[in-house]
């Protein structure tokens, strides 16, 4: 019994595999260019944040966006829905996880996923800018 599901399990996963491999060969190739002066910021709703998409909407689902925090601004403790991967651009962001600060310079990387709750300070000096890919809409919620 066992050596039948094996069986049917393994053909269902190169089944999958196929099928995904033909969708992903059949599908058109995507180019997407983002000159720093063709990028469009607006406000985020929190002062000192503002977000430039590059790729994708960030409330709606996946997507790609510039983040930029003022120079000298602090976070709370917050976390985001959406599973996402930055890395800094400009500006020196300490970023506080349980109560550990990481000092992140310009083209450090770090992800955070799960609902990591964690809280960031971009340092005085020059504004913080980020490069976010987030998997899901982006969101912004308060801990507590």
């Amino acid at each position: 019994m066992h050596r039948i599901r094996r069986t049917w399990f393994a053909a269902a996963v190169m089944l999958a595999v196929a099928v995904t491999g033909a969708a992903l060969a059949q599908a058109p190739g995507k180019a997407v260019v983002a000159s720093q002066s063709s990028l469009k910021w607006s406000e985020a709703g929190i002062p000192g944040v503002s977000t430039a998409a590059v790729d994708g909407d960030p409330a709606k689902g996946p997507s790609r966006f510039y983040l930029k925090y003022a120079s000298g601004l602090v976070t709370p403790v917050h976390h985001h829905s959406a599973d996402h991967y930055v890395t800094t651009v400009t500006g020196n962001l300490t970023l506080i996880l349980d109560g550990k600060e990481q000092r992140l310079a310009p083209g450090s990387y770090f992800a955070l996923t799960g609902k990591a709750k964690h809280a960031a300070r971009c340092e005085t000096g020059a504004d913080c800018v980020m490069f976010v890919q987030a998997l899901s809409p982006w969101d912004v919620v308060p801990e507590k």
